[in-house]
């Protein structure tokens, strides 16, 4: 959001070219008036016709690709969950802490190539390469479907996280390139619940799997799955190196004015800190040299780490009591909501311009619903925890993400890096947290309830740190440039 902002010791009317006609400062934090001071005045006054029309094209190519895309993603990564409870384990000759240590090695190979990836994202075509990693992780999840032990097993998750890797911070990286700070949110949101989607229908796609085709033409439900879930997604791989954008200037379905309308719109959205164009290690040195970096990086490990539960959903709900169809069913409705409350979040953040309250508040419901789903076997409250704490959980990400985006974007290189490496510390937190829910401890699952809700505690104490942090750089910025600036959001 381009907000230019005004001494608040001036009084003054300044006419602007961007999108409000003066802004002035309440608490810290710029508030947009319209030409007659009001709320009213800028609701009338609205953005630039074309500049609306652009963002509605930009939403109608963009975010249906990535939304469904993301979906599979998770529905390839998250079948091993659902393949448990169709004597996946058994006809693998697992035991002990071998399964959970199948649902962690993703996570190794997915670590590594993540900064190596978004390195290299900003000179290619991000389009075409995330499409053809969709392709290789959808050939890698249907072959799961062929192996015959526990070895074969943790390669295939091993190479799917590699795969994997690219899409997540490449798509934030996208989006960053077409929207604006205050659309992230939302788009981070709306994209983020394409995965929350995804973990509750897989529940209902592996339910009819395994009820219809378990022991058709000699293969298990289980890799019935994988081989059905693998085939759909290479078919809507194919179709992204159509429908993905590019650069502005290298995609096909933008005119020559919808091109200098989105290079308007980041020139006018850039931070007052900006700098200029980086190469690639350059942006790797400046992220890393920011300390906000790595306060982004451990809020969002803190916070992942406090969604590990996800691929143990299915275990969890399984101590309800019912059989496997019915537990598979009773996954899906709490991850719908789930999906629900992020949109709506991500909305409200972007709607708002405000972070740090949107955090604490939905990661402060998913520390009640831990608390509740740890302290009680109740069947009914149980389930009601199990849509508690995922809604909170869930919620959080896309506000952290787009945060991280819109605060450490002064090069496209530094904020590719930044993306790459929070989502790199995020998923750190998969690995261990894989190990949090073991057979030992059901069916209270204490271990894995206390500390999800001990890391959600302290990914909101990061948020607060770099709350204080943004506070600091804003008057440092008003005072270097004290009529003309662009704020940090927090």
């Amino acid at each position: 959001m381009d907000l230019k902002v005004q001494n608040p010791s001036l009084t003054g009317q300044n006419k602007s070219h961007g999108k409000f006609a003066d802004t002035a400062i309440v608490n810290e934090r710029p508030i947009a008036t319209g030409e007659d001071g009001g709320i009213r005045g800028l609701m009338r006054s609205g953005i630039d016709p074309k500049e609306r029309a652009l963002v509605r094209k930009l939403d109608y190519y963009i975010m249906p690709t990535i939304c469904v895309m993301y979906f599979l993603n998770y529905v390839d990564r998250n079948a091993i969950a659902q393949a448990r409870l169709n004597h996946f384990e058994n006809d693998l000759n697992m035991s002990g802490n071998e399964f959970n240590t199948a649902v962690s090695i993703l996570f190794v190979g997915y670590v590594l190539m993540q900064v190596p990836s978004n390195m290299l994202i900003t000179r290619i075509k991000p389009g075409i390469y995330m499409s053809g990693c969709m392709f290789l992780w959808a050939v890698v999840s249907a072959c799961t479907a062929s192996v015959r032990s526990y070895g074969g097993l943790v390669a295939c998750r091993f190479f799917l996280g590699i795969a994997e890797a690219p899409f997540y911070p490449g798509a934030t990286y996208i989006l960053a390139i077409y929207y604006t700070h205050s659309e992230m949110a939302a788009r981070v949101g709306l994209m983020y619940c394409g995965q929350l989607l995804a973990t509750g229908f897989t529940g209902l796609i592996s339910a009819g799997v395994f009820a219809g085709m378990d022991g058709l033409r000699g293969l298990a439900g289980w890799q019935w799955l994988f081989i059905i879930e693998g085939a759909l997604t290479a078919f809507v791989a194919l179709l992204g190196f159509w429908l993905l954008p590019n650069a502005p200037d290298d995609t096909y379905w933008l005119n020559g004015e919808e091109r200098k309308i989105i290079q308007a719109r980041a020139e006018r959205d850039r931070i007052s800190d900006a700098l200029s164009e980086a190469s690639a290690w350059e942006g790797l040195k400046q992220a890393f040299k920011d300390k906000r970096t790595w306060l982004f990086c451990f809020m969002q490990m803190f916070h992942l780490s406090a969604c590990s539960f996800n691929a143990f959903f299915p275990t969890v709900a399984k101590t309800l009591g019912y059989n496997t169809t019915v537990t598979l069913l009773l996954t899906c409705p709490p991850f719908v909501l789930a999906g629900a409350g992020s949109t709506v979040v991500g909305w409200s953040s972007g709607r708002l311009n405000e972070r740090t309250w949107h955090i604490t508040a939905t990661l402060s419901i998913a520390i009640i619903g831990f608390v509740i789903a740890a302290r009680t076997l109740n069947t009914a409250a149980r389930y009601v925890a199990c849509f508690i704490f995922p809604v909170g959980a869930f919620s959080a990400n896309s506000v952290i993400v787009g945060w991280a985006s819109s605060t450490l974007s002064q090069t496209e290189e530094k904020r590719a890096v930044v993306l790459a490496l929070t989502n790199v510390f995020g998923h750190i937190g998969y690995i261990y947290g894989a190990y949090l829910w073991p057979d030992s401890d059901e069916p209270r699952y204490g271990i894995g309830f206390g500390a999800s809700a001990g890391f959600a505690l302290l990914s909101i104490c990061c948020a607060w740190v770099v709350r204080m942090l943004l506070i600091q750089e804003n008057r440092k910025i008003r005072g270097s440039n004290p009529e003309h600036a662009n704020l940090y959001s927090y």
